[in-house]
């Protein structure tokens, strides 16, 4: 599939039309999408399986504009959830099959389908089909305010660790509070938060920053990758790339964000530039994470006191790779030189870490020293003593 098209203007009109394509086979599907991405103003997110009934809240939820289902690979429970989305929502349902036949056209129209389109479908039906649905699309979307916590995740020197953490305790939080989360990569050269956690992804935080002027929660939700934890992952570019974060596009991002998921979890890196601004704030929790060494400890009191006492924002310092037996700074001397105690200390375990790494498994998924530790950070994070029981959740993004 082609990069969503992010044009507001055209035969659309203004606003993105955002569009769910679901159908188990390639070839029927991945021609109806090539079709879409010669759209201006649309965002296509496939879906190479039909989902169960019970997932339809959840897909819902993602305010697609348009849900194109293929009829022919499973008549009767395409025909189900077009009546159960129908019902459920106002959202335009569309339906596409090799075949014209009338007695399926009827049905599909019974059950509240607006488009019957036959494959292999035409440019033109395609884009007369589109502008049928923008035209019935509501001309004011309803405003969500921005409510999700805004977790941040920043070193205080390069190598301490963030990516690690911030990776595992996102999907940790994802698991724990069975809520909706996010993990944003920042790091624009070399971010590899998406690559920890076993995903590949097509579009990343790059896509976002480039387009924030036309970002929303549908073209946002194109973007993002799920993990089978039910972490959702906006990755870090994959090919190194030059460009810079500017305040606006990240306070954007950061918006649409906070709208549509409890938990906003970023991975900052050791940037301390136009991040600062936006990610610093009243509200947010900042985890400053780095090893106790002088010269680790040097920054880290240089930032808290010159920058996130001034801010804010919660902080909460994170000792990583800690162990109390091989250090030559005391507990004492931390606290002195850091001003604060230190909310979390992670123990070093270079061999469950390794494995993690090398077989791409978050660490909080085995039981490990290290996977304890972050488990209670998320459960405090989320303000759960216990556990509590996880949900069963519908992986919409594969």
């Amino acid at each position: 599939m082609n990069s969503p098209t992010v044009k507001s203007t055209g035969a659309l009109g203004g606003g993105l039309l955002s569009i769910a394509l679901i159908g188990p086979v390639d070839g029927r599907r991945q021609s109806i999408a090539t079709a879409l991405a010669a759209l201006d103003g649309t965002a296509t997110r496939e879906f190479p399986a039909y989902p169960e009934l019970d997932d339809i809240p959840r897909l819902l939820d993602a305010a697609f504009d348009v849900i194109i289902i293929e009829l022919d690979s499973s008549p009767e429970h395409a025909l189900d959830l077009v009546e159960t989305i129908c019902g459920s929502s106002n959202v335009t349902v569309m339906v596409y099959s090799d075949q014209l036949i009338p007695e399926m056209l009827v049905r599909c129209m019974r059950a509240g389908a607006r488009e019957f389109l036959t494959h292999p479908a035409t440019s033109s039906s395609i884009a007369e089909a589109m502008v049928r649905a923008s035209v019935r699309r509501p001309s004011v979307q309803p405003i969500k305010k921005p409510t999700g916590k805004l977790l941040v995740f920043a070193g205080a020197k390069g190598g301490s660790g963030v990516t690690t953490i911030a990776s595992n305790f996102a999907v940790s939080l994802a698991r724990e509070s069975a809520r909706k989360v996010v993990l944003i990569d920042l790091n624009l050269q070399l971010g590899d938060a998406a690559l920890g956690l076993g995903l590949t992804h097509q579009y990343s935080t790059l896509n976002a920053l480039m387009n924030f002027e036309r970002l929303d929660s549908n073209y946002l939700s194109t973007l993002l990758v799920k993990h089978n934890s039910g972490l959702s992952v906006l990755g870090a570019p994959d090919r190194y790339c030059s460009s810079q974060l500017t305040e606006e596009a990240l306070e954007r991002l950061v918006y649409v964000a906070r709208q549509d998921f409890d938990y906003v979890v970023v991975d900052a890196g050791s940037r301390f530039d136009v991040s600062a601004k936006t990610l610093f704030v009243a509200g947010s929790t900042v985890y400053l994470v780095l090893q106790v060494s002088v010269a680790e400890l040097r920054n880290a009191n240089r930032l808290i006191s010159e920058l996130l006492l001034l801010s804010g924002a919660t902080i909460e310092v994170v000792l990583n790779r800690y162990s109390s037996r091989t250090l030559s700074i005391d507990e004492a001397s931390i606290t002195k030189a850091l001003t604060m105690a230190p909310s979390w200390k992670i123990p070093g375990d270079y061999p469950a870490a390794r494995d993690a790494q090398n077989t791409a498994t978050p660490l909080v998924l085995e039981v490990s020293a290290i996977s304890r530790a972050i488990r209670e950070m998320s459960k405090s994070a989320s303000g759960a003593s216990d556990a509590p029981e996880k949900k069963k959740r519908f992986h919409l993004f594969k």
